[in-house]
C-alpha cells in the first residue's frame, strides 16, 4: 500500500517543474489506489491523462483535479454526481470568468474585432475539417 504524504510533500511534489507525472506517482501524491483513478477518468471525462505510451501520464491540471475531487467526495460529503455537477459549475464560472476578462480587454473595440475575427476563422477551419 503506497505511503500517504502530508500536505507539505503533496506541495513539494506537485510544485516541482515536471509536466508529467505517472500513475504510480499520483496515486503516491494523492493517496489514491490507481484503480480509484483509473474509475475517475470514467466518471470525470475532464481527468483526461496521456495514454501516449505504456503508462497514463497525468498533467500538474490534471493532479489539482484529482485533489480537488478527492476533497469533495472524501472530506465535503459528496456523491459522484454531486462532485460531477460541482467541478461542471466550477468550469463554467472559470470560463465566465475568463470571457469577462477578455470583454473588458476587448472595450476599446480593436481587441474585439480581432477576436471576432479569429473565432470566424476558426469556425471556418471546423467547417472544413467536419
Amino acid at each position: 500500500m503506497p505511503r500517504l504524504l502530508k500536505r507539505q510533500e503533496i506541495d513539494h511534489a506537485i510544485s516541482s517543474e515536471r509536466l508529467y507525472y505517472r500513475i504510480g506517482e499520483v496515486s503516491r501524491i494523492t493517496g489514491l489506489k490507481p484503480h480509484v483513478l483509473r474509475y475517475w477518468e470514467s466518471e470525470f471525462k475532464v481527468i483526461r491523462p496521456y495514454k501516449g505510451s505504456l503508462q497514463r501520464l497525468y498533467r500538474k491540471k490534471d493532479l489539482d483535479l484529482i485533489l480537488k475531487i478527492k476533497k469533495l467526495l472524501y472530506e465535503d460529503g459528496f456523491t459522484i454526481a454531486g462532485a460531477k455537477k460541482k467541478i461542471r459549475n466550477l468550469e463554467k464560472a472559470a470560463n465566465k470568468q475568463m470571457k469577462l476578462r477578455l470583454v473588458d480587454k476587448g472595450s476599446n473595440g480593436k481587441d474585439s474585432q480581432l477576436l471576432d475575427a479569429i473565432c470566424e476563422e476558426l469556425k471556418g477551419i471546423r467547417n472544413m475539417l467536419e
